[in-house]
């Protein structure tokens, strides 16, 4: 794998640059280049780029007029310090969106994200599935607003130990069994707002995130699964979802 980054900041680029290598030593770094004029050129005489690490605001202006000048189709990782391009920046074959100062975990996130994915066809090229996971990818929830008492707060989905719904209720349960109501179905998070690498439904009543699962044990013939923390309720995988579970075990 190559990237290049693209960062005006001297020591966030050493600091990326660092974090990339305790990723993975085999990573090839290109950069860090601090324009978009420079970025530019480069990408118009380098084609061997599989992820692009672009900050937003650079040295000659915002990195969006970037892909007004060049055609580049492949992933982009944006770093930085301003959250409120997020949504234009999605536009642009993005996978994540990190928010300086960038945390290893956030890195480690985006690039398994991108090999999970698996993009590259047999020219090198995107492939129609990674296209298409990657808008779904980008349409994942990352965080749920809840509220407790007068207080509103968000929960990050990494946060997330289970889901579950009693009755018309939706509950979203945290790693350290903190319980919230939520204003979605489980229809609703299965189908559309959980990324399905992380979360399975393994019931009609409930959603668990692969994560929190602490192990999972055959008890009279059925397959109940035991998180971290203790839960209120059995968390028993439905007959008609055993297969698919094992296989997303296993993926």
């Amino acid at each position: 794998m190559k990237v290049l980054i693209v960062e005006d900041e001297k020591l966030a680029a050493e600091r990326l640059e660092e974090m990339i290598r305790k990723y993975d030593t085999g990573i090839t770094i290109a950069g860090p280049l601090d324009t978009v004029q420079e970025t530019s050129q480069y990408l118009a005489h380098h084609n061997d780029i599989d992820v692009l690490f672009l900050d937003i605001q650079l040295a000659d202006g915002k990195s969006f007029e970037l892909f007004d000048q060049t055609p580049y189709f492949k992933p982009v990782i944006f770093t930085t310090a301003y959250d409120h391009y997020s949504i234009k920046a999605f536009k642009y074959n993005s996978i994540d969106y990190l928010l300086k100062p960038v945390r290893f975990e956030e890195l480690t996130f985006a690039l398994n994200k991108f090999k999970r994915l698996n993009p590259a066809d047999k020219n090198g090229g995107l492939t129609k599935e990674f296209v298409r996971e990657l808008l779904q990818a980008n349409a994942y929830k990352k965080r749920f607003l809840v509220k407790q008492g007068t207080r509103i707060q968000y929960i990050p989905v990494e946060e997330i130990a289970y889901l579950f719904a009693d009755g018309k209720i939706s509950y979203l349960v945290s790693k350290e069994q903190k319980q919230y109501v939520i204003d979605h179905t489980l229809e609703e998070l299965e189908s559309e707002l959980l990324d399905p690498g992380f979360f399975f439904r393994i019931s009609r009543k409930a959603i668990v995130r692969i994560d929190a699962i602490q192990e999972v044990r055959t008890q009279n013939n059925r397959l109940e699964i035991n998180l971290s923390k203790a839960t209120d309720f059995p968390l028993v995988v439905s007959r008609d979802r055993l297969k698919a579970f094992k296989d997303w075990l296993n993926h």
